[in-house]
């Protein structure tokens, strides 16, 4: 028996591929573009509900505890600030977890890792959008102890970045 379709407002020319329901009643769904998030709705508000829309290519890691069926979504984030994390109990994940990890790995384009300090150092990540109608996103991520205002490490990460960007070619 087929699940109902869940009532999330996508973007224009967006469809919902996969979805799942959180144990709080949060409507957790993906599209070709985007993992969208539908908050609880309080029949008795006035308020309209909540919707997130996470771009895939904003979306860092999505991690899945199957002991204790909890999604764990973690986006890109900026230096020195915590990331943005959602987590979601979800009992029954069906195609959802399949879909997560699709398209978070289609919207990586490369990912380089360049030591500075023995093993330590910084990877270079270019992401896209699955649409390819935005530009490539360039990021810097550090490894623990790696101090990115030290000069040797901008210098490192620099010359990092342009070789990539050289690699993947225009955006």
């Amino acid at each position: 028996m087929r699940r109902p379709r869940p009532d999330v407002a996508v973007g224009p020319g967006e469809k919902v591929l996969a979805w799942a329901e959180s144990t709080s009643g949060e409507v957790v769904a993906g599209t070709r573009d985007a993992l969208y998030v539908s908050s609880v709705v309080d029949v008795t508000s006035v308020v309209e509900p909540a919707e997130t829309r996470i771009p895939w290519e904003q979306v860092e890691a999505a991690d899945w505890d199957k002991d204790t069926s909890v999604l764990r979504v973690s986006e890109v984030g900026s230096w020195g600030a915590p990331r943005p994390e959602h987590t979601f109990a979800i009992e029954e994940p069906g195609r959802l977890l399949e879909l997560v990890r699709e398209r978070v790995t289609a919207s990586v384009v490369l990912q380089r890792h360049v030591p500075i300090e023995g093993r330590r150092g910084v990877r270079v990540i270019a992401r896209r959008a699955p649409r390819g109608d935005q530009p490539v996103q360039w990021v810097y991520e550090y490894d623990e102890g790696i101090d990115p205002d030290d000069p040797l490490v901008v210098m490192a990460a620099e010359e990092a970045l342009a070789a990539a960007r050289e690699e993947v070619g225009p955006a």
